[in-house]
Formats: structure tokens, C-alpha cells, sequence
């Protein structure tokens, strides 16, 4: 284990949220921490933690006793696993990071972000701040990313690992998109490209990535959120409750439209995403497992669906429907995006999602009390924030 600042002391034992022998969450004290970290891996102390609907979605569907639960965190580097620094150049102890897991893996119960201490992959991470300061230039280059708090950051992760996926992936469980922010079309008008459930967490996300790499972004949200939407890049908003609305996007786009993004991955949000495509070439990707007898709708569309988990490189079997293989081509896109997100977050290009703090209690049961706040349905529009302060 890398550890080159001392007077940091690394714990035998983490708190942490773990899943019982039903999936609930639960807060538990004393989990084990490894002796020693594996190589291309950093140990955390975490700041801030953020919660997604698929914080309560896995333990509800894939009960695994004891994993831990999360996905989303920022905070303080402690330790580094071997060839860490190599993976992330520059990585040091003292950083601060955000970056994505996937809590609730059977097969990976360590790996949630619901602990006050976190393990992650060095090249998904997104440093904020370093501790070393040792490139003058950069650090002048990084004012935009320095102002970011970890209240923001923690937002990050998880969207943007799926996307990295859902847009330029391969394979059937992908867009495929060809423009990305480094590299984005020229073509002349842009080709639009739906995102539905598009002041979601991801969403927001989504729509700006598009914009920046070339796409005209049409959305669909509840009215209060459509001002969010347009402030992240959608070229028109449309009501997702509208009837109809389908055919109101294919009418609008003129029935160019190749490409679907779905952040809901309902029999409403698969009926509107089906009738907006254009009727030959079209695209759809879930962010959850969409059943065969819904995408029958459109036999012509390539549907797929993608986990955040796959940015990992690691394969998962959780059964009906949501098997992934490994492929660790999966995880050299993640580190080679994250470097690129990295760099759009130095230069103010990619603006973060608003947050809704949870004030009382902090800590981990104050997430605990977020999870409870997710499951009444009245977040919108925000992501939910604790610190561990």
C-alpha cells in the first residue's frame, strides 16, 4: 500500500449502511476494513454522501446481507493501493476526490458508499483538490474545479459513470454515440438525440454532455423542473404527462430522431421514448432492466440497458434480467472518460445538479433519513445530500 502521509491514520474498521437479511438498510458499526488495499485503489474518508433511487431499488430486488449500500461520495484520500498513482497521475494522499461505486453487489459487498470510509478505483475519481500542488500551471487551470464544493461533487459519480455507457459504451446496451465533448459533431442541424426523465440526477448530467458533444438534446420533465432543463442545455422541453406526448417529439424533430436516453425506465417512459424515435435506426437505453413484453412496442429499436456497475470492468449475475459480463475494456473507457470529465469540470463546462441537504440527523443516519425521504416521492428536481460531518 502506497501511504505517503503519514499522520493520517487508516482504521481497521469503518460504520458503515449494510443491507439485512431482507435488503433494508441498517446502520452497522465495526466493518472490517482489508489490511492491506488492492492494487489500482484508493481509501477514502468521506465528506459528503449522495442518495439515488437505486439506493432503495437494490435492496427491495436483490436482498445481499450485508453489503454495503451507495453509490455516490466525495472526500479525503488516505491510502493508495499499488500503481494507484499510476492509473491517475498525480494522485496523492491528501486529495480531494468524488468519484462512483455501486453498493448492494453480492458478489462486491464492500463497495458501497454509505461508510465513512470507501474503497474506489483511482481512475474513477474525479480530484477536486490536490494536496501536493505540484503543477503550477494545472493548478491555475483548475480555479473552476477548486470552487466546486463536496456537496456538489458528491452529485457526480454515478451519472457519470452511466453515461460513459449509455452514450459511448458499444454494443447493443449503448447509443453509440460518435460526438463526445472532446471530439463533438460539426453536422448542421444537430441530430436530436430524447432524454427522458430529464431533471433526474442523470439527466442533467446527459443534456449537457450532448450539448457539448454536438446533439440537440429535447427532454421531457414535470413543469416546475422545465427551467432546470433549459438551464442545462435542452433545446425544448416537453411535459411527460402531455397525451400524446410521443408523437408531439416525433413531429417536433421532424422524425429524425435516432437516439433515446431513458432515466425512468417505465411503461410510460418506454411507450413515449418508443413513439419519438424515428421508425427505422432507432436507439433506446434504460438505466434499469426493461422487460421483453414492453419492448415489443417497436421491434425495430435496439433497446439495451446499462448498469453503473460496468464502468468497473467486472462482470455481475444478479439475476432477472440485470447480468452483465465482464469486460474490462468497460473500465479503460471509464478511466479515459473520467479524465475527460475532470478536465470539462477545470474549464466551468459541466454545471452540477442542485442538492436538497438533509440537516438532521448528519452522518450515516442521516442517511438513513434520506433513504426515508426518497421513498415518500416528493424529491424532484434534487439530489439528496448528507454530510458526514
Amino acid at each position: 500500500m502506497e501511504h505517503n502521509m503519514s499522520s493520517l491514520q487508516i482504521p481497521s474498521s469503518r460504520k458503515a449502511i449494510v443491507q439485512d437479511a431482507t435488503g433494508k438498510p441498517f446502520f452497522k458499526d465495526n466493518v472490517p476494513l482489508p489490511a492491506t488495499l488492492e492494487g489500482g485503489t484508493a481509501l477514502i474518508k468521506t465528506s459528503v454522501i449522495a442518495l439515488n433511487p437505486s439506493d432503495l431499488k437494490m435492496g427491495a430486488a436483490f436482498p445481499a446481507p450485508g453489503a454495503i449500500v451507495g453509490n455516490d461520495f466525495a472526500g479525503t484520500v488516505v491510502a493508495l493501493g499499488e500503481g494507484a498513482s499510476d492509473i491517475k497521475p498525480g494522485l496523492a494522499v491528501g486529495d480531494l476526490v468524488c468519484g462512483a461505486l455501486h453498493g448492494s453487489m453480492p458478489d462486491f459487498p464492500n463497495q458501497g458508499s454509505f461508510s465513512d470510509y470507501v474503497l474506489a478505483h483511482a481512475g474513477i475519481l474525479i480530484r477536486l483538490r490536490s494536496h501536493l500542488h505540484s503543477d503550477p500551471a494545472r493548478s491555475l487551470k483548475a480555479t473552476q474545479l477548486s470552487r466546486l464544493t463536496s456537496e456538489q461533487a458528491a452529485t457526480l459519480g454515478t451519472a457519470l459513470a452511466t453515461l460513459t455507457l449509455a452514450f459511448w459504451g458499444g454494443g447493443k446496451d449503448s447509443l453509440c454515440l460518435e460526438g463526445t465533448p472532446d471530439n463533438p459533431l460539426q453536422t448542421i442541424p444537430r441530430p436530436p438525440v430524447l432524454v427522458y426523465g430529464g431533471s433526474t440526477a442523470t439527466g442533467t448530467i446527459a443534456t449537457q454532455l450532448l450539448r457539448l458533444s454536438g446533439y440537440d438534446p429535447v427532454v421531457t420533465c414535470s413543469p416546475h423542473n422545465s427551467s432546470l432543463c433549459q438551464s442545462r442545455g435542452a433545446s425544448v422541453v416537453f411535459d411527460y404527462r402531455s397525451p400524446d406526448v410521443g408523437t408531439a417529439i416525433r413531429r417536433h424533430t421532424g422524425s429524425r430522431m435516432r437516439y433515446a436516453l431513458d432515466c425512468i425506465s417505465d411503461s410510460q417512459s418506454v411507450e413515449t421514448c418508443f413513439a419519438g424515435l424515428s421508425r427505422v435506426c432507432g436507439r433506446y437505453v434504460s438505466l434499469e432492466f426493461v422487460p421483453d413484453e414492453m419492448l415489443a412496442l417497436r421491434r425495430a429499436v435496439d433497446a439495451g440497458f446499462v448498469l453503473g456497475f460496468e464502468i468497473t470492468g467486472k462482470g455481475c449475475h444478479l439475476g432477472g434480467g440485470y447480468d452483465k459480463e465482464e469486460d474490462p475494456s468497460k473500465l479503460d473507457l471509464g478511466i479515459r472518460s473520467f479524465e475527460m470529465f475532470e478536465r470539462l469540470l477545470e474549464e466551468g463546462r459541466l454545471l452540477t445538479h442542485p442538492v436538497q441537504k438533509i440537516l438532521e440527523p448528519s452522518g450515516l443516519r442521516g442517511v438513513l433519513a434520506g433513504l426515508d425521504l426518497l421513498k415518500t416521492g416528493t424529491v424532484s428536481g434534487k439530489k439528496l445530500i448528507v454530510s458526514m460531518a
